[in-house]
């Protein structure tokens, strides 16, 4: 079995970034180069802010480069639900919140969205029901999507939505920040936050605030998060270019445990079956496992129907919390964190990003609020997305 853990998405073009060393000093130190930290460093260089961002790999090198490439309205929880967890006013500023944050990274990114909306398809007759009780929610507050049956199933679409590559998408915010004067690093492992100082092995930052946006292994770099952010692995395949099957839009499948798309070129990708690997999937190692793979591939050849060659095998690691509605807060004076995005860091994320500095910068919780909610906390003494 090929277990080369390399995203379909990556062409192999890219040049790391320069890994710290020596003493520097900064405004705001960023640690994480995902499409949050991105986010964040991006709307600070808007402000005019000096900026140092520092990833322990690379540039969208964890869950933010090597995820599914959907983009998608609303929070982790089917709209329905969520209106039952959060409220529906939370609901739906969360679901109108994103699908303008959609619009903002097709245009932050040019060339890397494609809209083509999303479809839900049901597992079985009790799913069936869900999807008709979703949509029921979604029409009663003016959010499109449309009851869909054909051969390869039953459910919803969403025209709203869209894929994209998002490790393409990283590297171009990446390249844009540097241009605009941003002092990135790769291969710079942080192994302490000290007060607003933050070390490295080779390297140490001085700054006024440090922002960790970092969805899998938060709990790590702060571990006064343990318990309530828990870091996952979510593992994918991608197949050859085939004609065996045409998917015009992401598809997710089984309340969202499968999921898969077909790029441009015509290859598939798919990921899922976390739920079916038992405990070892709550894990920091970011590598393909067997037991996985095999339902991913048997998944691809006999409900998808595909038999053409896995090409790529690879797993992230990301966060999830037990409401799965991120976690974005400050935790120790100086200290901000943002991540749990509970598998819904490309666009929840990016707003997050976008919240915390709002909070940091000009003490606006607004924004932060909408996503965590009124309980939302500036400050902690303190030990889904």
């Amino acid at each position: 079995m090929l277990i080369d853990n390399q995203p379909v998405w990556d062409d192999g073009s890219w040049t790391a970034f320069p890994t710290l060393s020596g003493t520097i000093t900064t405004g705001t130190c960023v640690i994480g180069l995902g499409g949050s930290g991105l986010t964040v460093i991006e709307e600070l260089l808007a402000r005019g802010e000096d900026v140092v961002g520092l990833d322990a790999s690379d540039v969208a090198a964890g869950a933010a480069g090597r995820n599914g490439g959907f983009l998608l309205a609303g929070a982790y929880d089917f709209y329905h639900d969520a209106v039952r967890k959060h409220g529906r006013d939370r609901a739906l500023a969360i679901y109108q919140a994103t699908l303008g944050e959609m619009q903002r990274i097709a245009d932050a990114a040019p060339g890397t969205v494609r809209f083509v909306g999303s479809r839900r398809i049901a597992a079985d007759e009790w799913e069936v029901g869900d999807c008709r009780a979703q949509m029921v929610a979604m029409q009663a507050d003016g959010l499109a999507c449309d009851w869909y049956e054909a051969a390869d199933g039953v459910g919803i679409t969403f025209p709203a939505d869209a894929a994209f590559n998002p490790l393409a998408r990283c590297r171009l915010l990446a390249t844009k920040a540097v241009q605009a004067g941003a002092r990135l690093f790769a291969r710079s492992p942080v192994t302490a936050v000290q007060g607003t100082r933050v070390e490295t092995a080779e390297g140490t930052v001085h700054c006024q605030r440090v922002i960790v946006a970092v969805d899998g292994r938060l709990e790590v770099i702060l571990p006064e998060l343990a318990g309530r952010v828990r870091t996952a692995r979510l593992q994918m395949l991608a197949t050859a270019p085939t004609s065996e099957i045409t998917v015009p839009c992401p598809m997710y499948y089984r309340e969202g445990y499968e999921y898969w798309q077909q790029l441009p070129d015509g290859s598939l990708t798919i990921g899922g079956f976390r739920d079916q690997a038992g405990p070892s999937e709550w894990s920091l190692d970011a590598r393909p496992t067997a037991p996985v793979q095999e339902l991913l591939e048997s998944f691809v050849r006999t409900h998808l129907g595909v038999s053409a060659p896995i090409t790529h095998r690879w797993a992230a690691c990301a966060g999830f919390t037990e409401s799965g509605l991120p976690l974005l807060e400050q935790v120790r004076e100086g200290v901000w964190a943002l991540g749990g995005y509970s598998g819904t860091g490309n666009v929840i994320g990016a707003l997050s990003g976008r919240a915390v500095v709002a909070a940091a910068l000009d003490g606006n919780l607004a924004p932060a609020r909408v996503l965590h909610g009124p309980e939302w906390r500036t400050t902690t003494t303190g030990g889904r997305g």
